[in-house]
């Protein structure tokens, strides 16, 4: 008998992206700019740095599972403390779903090309991992729903998509939604949540509190938490019992539950994160797009482009590097052909358009495929 499953053995495990110290090391370079994980570029959020800071003298106590953070969530959204859960980062919440809810027989449905932590937890499990290909880099949700099996139990969609930065609207959610069975859990995965949430098309899952639908939503991105893995869910409270289950004994951490707390309060902050993403989206798109570069709209901290090949991709990717410029290549989520480019501060973003300029890749590499070839 083996020792590791076969569904393990073959498992891809996930790769972050390259660090600003390794691509110092690698190339030589004093500067580098880190555009690759659609991390905020201003940092974290100051007071929850300063919420750490006045904490520190506990880290020889155990924390209380998110319990505080919890409650806090719960005051913020309007929902009972049973409604909501806390983890090391939603993704942690994802691993938790995956544990609590799926049996051998049972199948997940997404999108080709979906997040690729979804991809690898979902695979960890050893169930039927089945896929629908996008339509025009957006969520096919008709042709999902007609996927839709008497084994499927979860289904997975990312709002703002990652890796394209689109999203789906209330009205095709809503339409969506008619054809999923009450046995099936949804997960909306809102960890680009703030930035698209003033759009009125965007359909906020608060508003769709539905027995099998179960929200993720992370510190990481607006807040700028992204290394202390924090994040949260929302949840019909029975769903929320049976994770709190499986969920590990003290996540989250004491200090990112404290600095999560404090964050929701630094409304001038995630206002001043908005402003800059709103403008670098605008001046990446623009300015790629006149390059020759396709330029996916998004909705998102981030730009997907698709580009004539997958060796375009790399060499795209290779360049800006030697020019301190971290992009993330996508082929392990599953489109080769494309690179993701997150939004920087103003400076790192004219450093990621003299690179391209200077190495003329809108002319070697430009070329792209047209939206409709999205495979």
């Amino acid at each position: 008998m083996a020792l590791v499953p076969p569904y393990i053995e073959n498992l891809r495990p996930y790769e972050p992206g390259r660090s600003i110290e390794d691509v110092r090391r690698t190339y030589g370079l004093t500067r580098v700019a880190k555009l690759a994980s659609n991390e905020n570029p201003l940092g974290p959020s100051p007071l929850a740095v300063a919420a750490i800071a006045r904490n520190l003298g506990g880290l020889n106590y155990y924390p209380n599972g998110g319990l505080d953070l919890r409650v806090r969530l719960a005051r913020e959204f309007h929902l009972k403390v049973q409604n909501v859960i806390a983890g090391s980062g939603s993704d942690s919440i994802m691993s938790g779903i995956i544990r609590a809810f799926l049996c051998d027989d049972d199948e997940v449905l997404t999108t080709e090309a979906a997040f690729i932590g979804f991809q690898v937890l979902a695979r960890s499990r050893g169930v039927a991992y089945r896929t629908v290909p996008y339509r025009d880099w957006h969520y096919d949700l008709e042709a999902i729903a007609g996927a839709i099996t008497e084994n499927t139990k979860i289904i997975y969609l990312a709002n703002p998509n990652n890796p394209t930065g689109t999203i789906f609207s209330k009205d095709e959610f809503d339409e969506f939604y008619r054809y999923v069975p009450q046995r099936v859990l949804i997960i909306l995965d809102e960890a680009y949540f703030e930035y698209a949430k003033d759009r009125p098309r965007y359909p906020d899952s608060m508003h769709y509190r539905y027995d099998n639908v179960i929200t993720l939503r992370t510190f990481s991105k607006i807040y700028g938490l992204a290394g202390l893995r924090i994040g949260y869910g929302f949840a019909h409270e029975e769903l929320i019992a049976n994770l709190l289950k499986v969920k590990l004994p003290f996540e989250p951490s004491g200090l990112a539950q404290i600095a999560g707390i404090a964050a929701l309060d630094d409304r001038e902050f995630v206002e001043k994160a908005l402003e800059l993403n709103a403008r670098g989206l605008r001046t990446i798109g623009k300015s790629l797009r006149e390059m020759g570069f396709e330029v996916i709209p998004s909705e998102a901290n981030f730009v997907m482009v698709p580009l004539d090949s997958a060796e375009a991709a790399k060499s795209l990717t290779e360049e800006l590097l030697r020019k301190g410029v971290i992009v993330r290549p996508l082929g392990a989520f599953g489109l080769p052909h494309c690179v993701r480019i997150s939004t920087g501060t103003d400076e790192e973003n004219r450093m990621l358009l003299d690179a391209c300029r200077e190495f003329g890749v809108g002319a070697e590499c430009g070329a792209p495929l047209p939206v409709v070839a999205a495979r």
